[in-house]
């Protein structure tokens, strides 16, 4: 659908000339003659550009352009003016008016500043659709009673500068958490800046966070902004903060406190506003109590605590999460969707998780590029999952059959273990034949391979 222009001149040629220009070009064009015109067709449905006169009997260009505002449309705006002035472009520009065109008009001008309108249209609509999708990745999925409470801190917390301190096991999604905050935040649009406090060495790691001056040490080559002036204006995500050493602890707890920083080597101060958000795996209330981490520094970060809850304490949510992930995963590798059997579903629902949404993220990754079939089955899945599963398997959720099959995978891939997978062995020690017991693992889903 090509581009649509209104042309508002109160000069019957000037619309005449443009409308045959711009049509040529490809565009739908209309024309009117009068600001209250232009109201009333925009009332009746959006235009992608306005051309715009600012000298209009009776309303002018510039009250029709602050009209059009109040009305709640926003289309692109170029202005027209044979009587330009700096006064009036400054005012045109203040009221949204993406550029000014002097009279007489040059089509070269006119056209180029049309395109230049379009062109930015677009990617105002990319930013805003990459926005709604940095949303959709970020979003916390679930629809467990632990999750709606974290949704809704999230929702409460996002619009303030106060710290998180997220706590949680590895896996759990800290990191998601703390970019939904961003994503909600009124800093949204500045940069999330992210630290693993735990892969950095303890000799970088100061240099990571505050930057350095060349010089500044044998190996400083050239100078380097650090984390924290990188996110200034945004979030700085500190991940696995319990990891931090005393000494960068005390630096960190002096920025908070001071809202400034000096570079390895520099003694010029440099302000920095940052809200900055942690997260651990660790208890540091036990750290603090061994001495490995400042007491100071814990009630500087933990304004405002975040707990995410493993995946074993949210089960109910393991259906929605595997299906979203098998959605994400079959559209990033262009394969058919798959679906979960219900089979397969009571088995992830009874396995432990112990690297919880990474590990079940990281599976179903898995079973969307080597999975053949468009229906997922027990037989399909790892022989992990099903290990300790018989302990278990008493549950309420599981079926007389599916306790059954789980228990027998157990106790062969236990005796399979002992034989060392020696076939023959490990049939005699079933007291079964060797071809059945081919037969029975091929059934459970367990592979010679493994």
């Amino acid at each position: 659908m090509p581009h649509s222009i209104l042309i508002v001149d109160d000069e019957a040629g000037i619309r005449h000339s443009l409308s045959s220009i711009l049509s040529e070009e490809g565009y739908a064009v209309e024309a009117v003659s009068t600001g209250e015109e232009c109201l009333a067709r925009l009332a009746r449905g959006a235009v992608d550009v306005v051309l715009l006169d600012v000298w209009l009997p009776k309303m002018d260009g510039l009250e029709t352009l602050e009209q059009m505002r109040q009305e709640g449309h926003f289309p692109m705006v170029v202005m027209i003016s044979g009587h330009g002035n700096i006064e009036t472009a400054v005012r045109a520009t203040k009221l949204g008016a993406f550029d000014f065109v002097e009279k007489p008009l040059s089509i070269e001008k006119t056209t180029r500043s049309v395109k230049n309108a379009l062109e930015f249209l677009r990617l105002e609509e990319e930013n805003r659709r990459l926005r709604e999708e940095l949303g959709y990745r970020y979003q916390v999925i679930g629809q467990s009673v632990p999750m709606k409470a974290l949704r809704q801190q999230i929702a409460l917390a996002a619009p303030t500068n106060g710290r998180v301190l997220i706590y949680g096991e590895s896996g759990t999604g800290k990191e998601l958490v703390a970019r939904a905050l961003h994503a909600a935040s009124l800093r949204s649009s500045e940069l999330f800046v992210e630290v693993n406090c735990a892969a950095i060495p303890e000799e970088l790691i100061e240099s990571e966070l505050f930057g350095h001056t060349k010089g500044s040490f044998t190996g400083a080559s050239e100078d380097k902004v650090g984390k924290f002036r990188m996110a200034d204006n945004g979030t700085l995500f500190l991940d696995e903060v319990g990891d931090m050493s005393l000494r960068t602890q005390a630096k960190v707890l002096r920025v908070l406190e001071e809202q400034r920083l000096e570079p390895i080597g520099s003694h010029q101060p440099t302000a920095v506003n940052v809200r900055v958000i942690a997260a651990t795996n660790k208890k540091l209330e036990e750290q603090i109590a061994r001495g490995l981490f400042r007491e100071d520094l814990f009630y500087r970060l933990n304004v405002i605590p975040f707990t995410v809850p493993a995946l074993r304490e949210r089960v109910e949510d393991i259906p929605i999460l595997a299906r979203h992930f098998l959605a994400e995963f079959s559209a990033a590798y262009g394969r058919k969707a798959k679906q979960l059997s219900d089979a397969a579903l009571a088995v992830l629902m009874r396995y432990a998780w112990p690297g919880n949404v990474r590990e079940l993220r990281n599976l179903i990754e898995r079973l969307v590029i080597i999975c053949p079939h468009g229906q997922i089955e027990p037989l399909h899945l790892p022989p992990e999952l099903f290990r300790g599963v018989a302990g278990l398997s008493a549950k309420p959720s599981a079926t007389l059959h599916e306790a059954r099959s789980a228990y027998e995978r157990e106790f062969i891939l236990r005796k399979l273990e002992e034989n060392q997978w020696n076939m023959t062995r490990t049939a005699v020690a079933l007291g079964l034949e060797r071809s059945h017991l081919y037969r029975k693992m091929k059934v459970l889903g367990i592979s010679a391979d493994e």
